[in-house]
């Protein structure tokens, strides 16, 4: 089974099962997670919203909406405008 296919295959109950281990630092049966477990769930919940939640419900959404409807800050992905200066002394 790919990567893929177990994220397909993965319940709402499994989701949620992981995302509680990575919350607490261990498995429901009280086991600590390693360093590499801890990140291959905390990938798989990310995943997971990714492919069956909307953006505001995801794992890490932050609402930058005012309450006049307008947006806090820029959006940390949008593109940048840089301004390349040059010397026209030479």
């Amino acid at each position: 089974m790919t990567y893929e296919e177990l994220i397909q295959a993965m319940t709402p109950e499994m989701h949620q099962s992981l995302k509680r281990a990575v919350e607490l630092g261990k498995w429901p049966d009280g086991r600590k997670l390693t360093d590499e477990q801890r990140d291959i769930c905390m990938r798989a919940v990310i995943a997971y919203d990714h492919e069956n939640k909307p953006a505001e419900e995801r794992v890490g959404y932050i609402d930058r909406t005012k309450k006049d409807g307008s947006q806090h800050g820029k959006d940390p992905l949008a593109a940048d405008t840089i301004k390349i200066l040059t010397d026209d002394k030479n």
